[in-house]
């Protein structure tokens, strides 16, 4: 599981730069940072934000359907692997009402166009350069899988990926699909 950079950069090679900057990283307590899993039960946050086809997608014209949200970047192995089993799942669940939305978070679009590319996913994929999306999602992890019920409710957060997840977000689908 990759953790997301916060672009914090040093200047400068020495130690004593650097110590107060780690010293405040490591004093800081962990619940000041919250974990995507405290958005559970809670309304997902709306966003609109442009596909690599150019159009705006906005999550509360979805109402009524369930909605996977896969915030991934061209960097991340694991959303690599995870991006095709994705797609199986759309491919089998989108008739029975499943939407599901790629979130990326690359600084060079072009990335993460040539990744959706390569994968072939069938799926929107929506570029977040400006990572509020994903802010409001409290991702700190990649990928990083969100799971909205038919009124909007976040039901489940899956952060990082192995193979093997993709079952539990088949479990987690056919409850929600069949509500």
């Amino acid at each position: 599981m990759r953790r997301l950079a916060r672009k914090a950069y040093c200047v400068g090679s020495d130690l004593g730069r650097r110590l107060p900057l780690l010293l405040a990283l490591v004093l800081v307590p962990l619940t000041c940072v919250p974990a995507a899993s405290q958005l559970l039960r809670q309304s997902a946050p709306d966003f609109v934000l442009r596909s690599v086809a150019g159009e705006n997608v906005r999550l509360s014209e979805h109402l009524g359907e369930v909605i996977i949200i896969n915030f991934w970047a061209s960097w991340c192995g694991p959303c690599r692997q995870e991006m095709p089993l994705l797609d199986e799942l759309y491919g089998r669940y989108q008739r029975a009402g499943l939407t599901l939305l790629s979130v990326n978070l690359d600084d060079d679009k072009e990335r993460a166009i040539e990744m959706a590319k390569t994968l072939a996913v069938s799926y929107p994929v929506l570029l977040d350069d400006r990572k509020e999306v994903s802010r409001s999602y409290h991702v700190g992890s990649m990928p990083s899988t969100v799971l909205i019920d038919r009124e909007g409710v976040i039901r489940y957060v899956s952060e990082g990926f192995k193979p093997g997840y993709e079952r539990r977000y088949i479990e987690q689908l056919r409850e929600l699909l069949n509500q």
